[in-house]
């Protein structure tokens, strides 16, 4: 009763359950990758986690588009090596994580909406532009950026990543190894 046939109950039990059908999984994954891509680009120049959101968006495309895993490979890779030399001496430890601790408490100033100074030039309206909307898009980043470095400290630090350099025709030659 209930059971397919050529199965056990245990194969059923193992089988994992989903809630959406598998093309309604999709549409949700890759709509969520593009507005995870397109808000990465924007928080490029808005306060937010702008590299963050585009490797996420690029991660969840690369499931269903091939340009999408090329892209993602050598951001990923880069990522990793940057996160690596980020955690490898105390003093880049400290000062990630006081840049951390800036951009949260940017965010709260920005929120709780300090004075406009007397040498801003604008009117007032413009001075710190955004309220909480913005300041809390700051922490947020802020937070994200403590936990980046509490993962990185903790899969790097005194093991630093090497990434092999790629020799192909695409690849420039370091400067040094440039004929002047």
């Amino acid at each position: 009763m209930g059971q397919r046939v050529g199965t056990t109950m245990s194969d059923q039990a193992k089988a994992p359950r989903t809630f959406l059908p598998p093309w309604l999984k999709r549409r949700v994954i890759e709509i969520a990758g593009w507005v995870l891509l397109i808000t990465g680009v924007a928080a490029l120049v808005l306060p937010g986690p702008g590299l963050l959101c585009l490797a996420a968006g690029l991660a969840l495309l690369a499931m269903r588009y091939e340009w999408a895993k090329r892209l993602l490979l050598p951001v990923k890779a880069r990522a990793f090596l940057l996160a690596s030399d980020g955690v490898q001496t105390w003093p880049r430890v400290a000062s990630s994580i006081l840049g951390g601790l800036v951009l949260v408490a940017i965010g709260v100033a920005w929120g709780v909406g300090t004075p406009e100074p007397g040498w801003w030039p604008a009117a007032g309206s413009w001075w710190l532009a955004g309220g909480w909307g913005t300041g809390i898009t700051l922490i947020a980043s802020g937070g994200i950026a403590l936990g980046m470095i509490v993962y990185s400290f903790h899969r790097f630090h005194g093991h630093p990543l090497v990434v092999p350099v790629r020799k192909t025709p695409m690849t420039p030659r370091p400067l040094r190894e440039r004929a002047l």
